[in-house]
């Protein structure tokens, strides 16, 4: 005799909980996906990855110009970070930049700006966003 009893109590709180939703509550909407992620549903403003805090992978260097307005030029010899693939030239980490022409040991002339809230994985250095290099 538990079961029917059991059945009994199961349903009444099945009918309490359904009870607490008022009228015109909407359903729920539908799960995120299995990463908590939700879906893209737009493509990125080209506009905004144009920005000149990041660098642009596909920059192949050219002649040193003035640095434009807050910009700074650097010179001296590049030498490796604690982290692998970090650069410094002046206590500046390297980012961006010809990495055919940036490395070790070189000795450069670099035209970039500063950007010290920028994350890096390197542990050294304030990221400096290189915008033009030419050997020195």
């Amino acid at each position: 005799m538990k079961t029917p009893r059991t059945v009994l109590v199961a349903l009444i709180a099945g009918a309490a909980l359904t009870a607490c939703a008022g009228p015109g509550d909407e359903p729920a909407s539908p799960s995120p996906s299995p990463t908590g992620a939700a879906p893209v549903t737009s493509q990125p403003d080209p506009a905004l990855s144009a920005s000149p805090s990041r660098p642009n992978p596909t920059w192949k260097g050219g002649p040193s110009t003035p640095p434009g307005v807050g910009g700074t030029t650097l010179s001296g010899t590049i030498r490796a970070g604690v982290e692998p693939n970090c650069l410094l030239l002046d206590d500046h980490l390297l980012v961006g930049g010809p990495r055919d022409l940036l490395k070790a040991g070189a000795k450069v002339e670099v035209t970039g700006r500063p950007e010290p809230g920028m994350m890096t994985t390197c542990q050294q250095g304030t990221p400096f966003v290189v915008e033009s290099a030419r050997p020195a």
